[in-house]
């Protein structure tokens, strides 16, 4: 009987058919899906419109004669640059790849630790770490360039990498699986002569994927999209990312004659991000299921 009745409540809240009750979800998540989307949809839109529209008063949201002068204007843009795109874009995907790797394991490493290793002050650090996830990155901007200046980064490629590798976010997400993993699967692998090591990549990290693919689209967002190095770390040209170069061509235009290259910019850097969260949303729903965010 008790089986019969939660497997009612299931049906009632998550029907196999449309039912009239949902009306309601429905009425509440829609305009929340439409302030959510039409920003992005503002961009596509403000990306393909002609120069026309892009002075038109009233503004028009949806653009009726599309065009690809904008992402023609900001490619002829880029052949009066001392350096070519291309260094650019390098500079941008090795110093993601890096961070995406290196922060992976950084994170599953000290979610690792702060949760299967008992020591002294343990649960301290995993409240410190909790604690700078409150702190909005300009309160840092200060202490990490005397950081990155102190230990030698200053106009060096690793100031892309560095500061990117510091993601409390990413052990508070991995701690959460590595916790519901038991103890006696970690005891039985040490038993049998497995290393602290063997147990982080053979045991842990394939038990805790959607964390994983999470920590990952989140480091490769910071990471591309970041143009806080290249604004204050590197003076060297040659150095700088992808990021702080669209940024640069897209602000070269004057007011709304800029909007239009500014609106190509910000798609192209967009579209990365898109991809890989299609990619991997299967397993990022997963991560807010069975983590503490909700």
């Amino acid at each position: 009987m008790a089986g019969t009745k939660r497997r009612k409540n299931i049906m009632a809240i998550n029907p196999a058919k449309f039912e009239t009750a949902q009306l309601v979800v429905y009425l509440i998540l829609l305009p929340m899906l439409a302030v959510m989307i039409l920003p992005i949809l503002y961009i596509v839109f403000t990306a393909f419109k002609p120069m026309g529209e892009l002075f038109a008063y009233p503004p028009k949201f949806i653009t009726t004669n599309p065009t690809g002068d904008n992402f023609r204007k900001l490619f002829e843009a880029t052949e009066n640059t001392l350096f070519p795109l291309s260094i650019y874009l390098f500079n941008s995907i090795v110093s993601t790849l890096i961070v995406v790797g290196a922060g992976i394991f950084i994170s599953v490493a000290a979610a690792y630790v702060l949760s299967k290793k008992s020591f002294r002050g343990r649960n301290l650090i995993f409240k410190l770490n909790t604690l700078s996830m409150m702190f909005v990155p300009t309160a840092v901007s200060i202490p990490r360039y005397l950081v990155i200046k102190q230990v030698g980064l200053l106009d060096t490629f690793w100031a892309n990498v560095i500061p990117m590798l510091a993601m409390p976010v990413g052990i508070f997400l991995v701690k959460q699986f590595v916790d519901q993993l038991p103890n006696e699967l970690v005891e039985s692998a040490r038993i049998d002569g497995a290393t602290d090591y063997g147990i982080l990549f053979k045991i842990v990290m394939p038990l805790v994927k959607p964390a994983l693919a999470t920590v990952a689209i989140l480091l490769f967002q910071n990471s591309w999209n970041s143009m806080e190095a290249s604004n204050l770390f590197i003076n060297t040209e040659s150095l700088k990312t992808f990021a702080f170069y669209m940024n640069s061509l897209s602000n070269s235009g004057n007011g709304v004659a800029g909007m239009g290259m500014a609106a190509a910019a910000a798609l192209l850097m967009f579209i990365p991000n898109v991809v890989l969260f299609i990619l991997m949303q299967s397993r990022v729903m997963s991560t807010m299921s069975y983590s503490g965010l909700k």
